[in-house]
């Protein structure tokens, strides 16, 4: 690994009107008193798909465009992890370690060994290349769910006739769950697993909540919530869940922080527009944020998962 920079932080007042717009009255209960948004690295092109690795205590996410894979550390060392990245975007890690990616540049899903090697785990689906993996999350059992919205590839690269959601099973069969989103995207997990969130950022603006079958496959597909905003920056991107079940999704002038039921508390704005985000220190009260060409830090009550 190279070492790139140590970073200067910048910090955010606490709870400025402009930064925290509660809907609920609730919605200040979720950050510590004297919890502000902090800037921990700066200066890259287009940032995304942040995975704490807790067994090093530091935090990885990719630069699209600047085909890396960076890692940063808690006392603020950042180091290129891999290079090229094949333009890699959402990243994830198996209960073993293993780093999961989703690579534009190749149109896979990628496994790094905990020795350093690259497994490929998909590429193609019923003969065809896939379009350009975009996100993933992992269950207990090691099913792997990805979207793959055509957003790194050109018009008529694309073969597949749809922008699917897929189902990695653990013993490496590929099945189609989703074929009805314009552009899926973020995806996450309810605690305990029965509930999968899809988030679809073309004109559509919403998250969809499926429920999740014993077979991994998925059902009961609703509208979760519409995040149309006329005039506003955004659609939804990445997404995380708390261990009281609450998501934070990115999306248009924020994340958008959301109880089980669908009720909006509150929508966080950042410097820059958020494209994802990712629990992350010891106690994973941290909410690391992916904001264009930065990664923000901000504290938080509930431990993610």
């Amino acid at each position: 690994m190279i070492t790139v920079r140590k970073v200067k932080q910048r910090i955010t007042q606490w709870f400025a009107q402009e930064t925290f717009q509660a809907n609920t009255k609730s919605f200040k209960a979720l950050f510590p008193r004297k919890a502000k948004i902090t800037c921990v690295a700066s200066g890259l092109q287009f940032t995304e798909g942040p995975v704490w690795i807790a067994e090093a205590q530091c935090l990885r996410f990719s630069d699209i465009p600047a085909n890396r894979i960076y890692q940063l550390t808690t006392d603020g060392q950042l180091t290129v992890f891999r290079e090229p990245s094949d333009h890699a975007n959402g990243l994830t890690r198996d209960r073993i370690g293993r780093l999961i990616a989703c690579e534009h540049g190749s149109r896979r899903v990628t496994r790094t060994e905990l020795d350093g090697t690259i497994t490929v785990l998909c590429d193609r689906f019923d003969d065809r290349a896939l379009n350009s993996p975009n996100d993933v999350i992992v269950k207990r059992d090691g099913t792997i769910y990805f979207t793959d919205p055509p957003y790194g590839i050109q018009p008529e690269q694309q073969e597949q006739p749809c922008q699917g959601v897929y189902q990695l099973s653990p013993n490496g069969q590929l099945r189609l769950i989703a074929d009805d989103f314009d552009r899926p995207n973020g995806l996450a997990l309810s605690p305990d697993e029965q509930t999968l969130y899809i988030g679809d950022s073309s004109k559509r603006c919403h998250i969809r909540a499926f429920d999740v079958l014993p077979d991994g496959a998925i059902a009961n597909g609703r509208v979760f919530y519409d995040m149309t905003i006329p005039g506003v920056t955004g659609r939804p991107d990445g997404m995380k869940i708390d261990q009281a079940g609450r998501l934070y999704a990115t999306g248009p002038g924020g994340i958008w922080i959301f109880e089980p039921n669908g009720t909006h508390l509150g929508t966080i704005q950042f410097p820059e527009q958020p494209a994802n985000c990712a629990w992350g220190d010891a106690d994973w009260q941290s909410l690391y944020v992916t904001a264009q060409t930065s990664v923000y830090k901000l504290r938080v009550n509930t431990p993610g998962v």
